[in-house]
């Protein structure tokens, strides 16, 4: 191990990463690991985060899909057992960082179970405009706050055939680290942008030649099965957040009310789950994978 007058000295006994060694933490309040601290406290992390330019990806997977999709790193903190795991990256000038499951849990304010954490610096975000013109079919949220449920929309939308993402100004952060873990790093494949103005960004999305399709289980909404050709060929599904669903505003901004028919009393969906089911009706027509 480091010696504790030296703690900058690589951590013995693990195989050193391609461009930089991996140094030991010892102390949970260490600077040198400032940007994992309190990952837990979400307003903490929302008011530091974007304001920083950085995120923060959990997990061996996500933190590897990152780097595939262009993100720089800034750091890498591990289990000092798992160092390893990143000895084929080429990290960069980024440091990576191990310590003992205590002095992570003590800084991050949770178990690390993965074993691995990195901090990313952020991409700017495309506008809405170049978003839309490279689009076929969209996905667009309105005042979804929950970071697990936006995370599921991103991994639906990577796996269903969505080709982006637009958000209200309220949305909550796609690369918040629950997010980023539940999309399974799929926020990283998707493009995605948000709105300046609400809900009258929603008349640049018709502008681009798109139908906003709005979705709520009101009676009289089309059920989803129903639209047509010209309705599907390039749709704009508008979902709201759990429980209060879409604004009146959104709705009245939107070209057609859909829903999915329910059964045996039950009224609606989550709202992952919804989206997911909606994106699959609109690209179950979609030639098959392959082009076959």
């Amino acid at each position: 191990m480091a010696d504790p007058d030296r703690p900058d000295r690589p951590v013995t006994g693990t195989r050193q990463n391609r461009r930089v060694p991996v140094l030991e933490i010892t102390d949970p309040d260490d600077e040198r690991i400032a940007d994992y601290r309190a990952l837990t406290d979400v307003e903490l992390r929302t008011r530091w985060e974007p304001p920083h330019g950085l995120f923060i990806a959990e997990g061996e997977l996500v933190l590897r899909r990152a780097l595939r999709a262009g993100y720089p790193a800034r750091s890498y903190l591990v289990d000092a057992k798992r160092a390893d795991q990143l000895a084929d990256l080429d990290t960069g000038d980024a440091p990576v960082y191990a310590a003992t499951p205590d002095v992570l849990e003590k800084a991050t304010g949770f178990h690390v179970h993965r074993g691995v954490l990195a901090s990313f610096r952020r991409k700017p975000l495309p506008s809405a405009t170049e978003v839309l013109a490279a689009a076929r079919r969209v996905v667009i949220l309105e005042d979804v706050n929950n970071h697990t449920n936006l995370g599921a929309v991103f991994r639906g939308a990577a796996a269903l055939g969505i080709d982006a993402v637009l958000l209200s100004p309220s949305c909550a952060d796609p690369l918040y680290r629950r997010s980023v873990r539940v999309s399974m790093g799929e926020v990283f494949a998707v493009p995605y942008a948000k709105f300046e103005r609400w809900p009258a960004g929603l008349d640049q999305v018709r502008d681009a030649g798109f139908t906003v399709l709005a979705m709520t289980p009101a009676p009289d909404a089309v059920p989803m099965q129903r639209l047509t050709p010209a309705q599907r060929a390039r749709a704009a599904l508008l979902l709201g957040a759990e429980g209060p669903g879409l604004t009146a505003a959104a709705q009245s901004a939107s070209d057609v009310r859909v829903v999915i028919p329910m059964r045996r009393g039950v009224d609606s969906l989550n709202v992952a789950a919804a989206a997911a089911v909606a994106f699959w009706e609109l690209g179950r027509d979609d030639p098959p994978l392959g082009g076959g």
